[in-house]
């Protein structure tokens, strides 16, 4: 006598478990990339530390020095210099976010 074919599904109430330990998973990982991005910095700074400039992890300028070097620059050149800086500063910011979240992204850690 042939055994009825058993499917490879497993039965409801595990694979419903096993669904919710993923989605759990994935949300402590989610939570963990925000706390991580949320703290998130950047700081670019003139050779001669003339202009120092930090952003936030949105990219938003969060502090700006500008030293006695800057006294002989002339304001056009201390303006491009300003943002400049806060442009590369916002770029280390996003790749740094982008590092943070590519394994989520990617779906690497399944």
């Amino acid at each position: 006598m042939e055994r009825p074919h058993t499917s490879a599904v497993p039965p409801a109430g595990t694979w419903l478990e096993e669904y919710r330990e993923r989605v759990e998973q994935i949300r402590a990982r989610a939570e963990a990339a925000r706390a991580r991005i949320a703290t998130v910095t950047a700081t670019a700074r003139t050779r001669d530390g003339a202009v120092v400039v930090t952003v936030d992890q949105s990219g938003h300028l969060t502090g700006l020095s500008i030293g006695v070097r800057a006294d002989d620059m002339p304001r056009a050149r201390l303006a491009e210099t300003v943002l400049r800086l806060a442009g590369e500063a916002a770029a280390d910011v996003a790749g740094q976010v982008e590092k943070i979240m590519e394994p989520l992204i990617s779906g690497a850690g399944r």
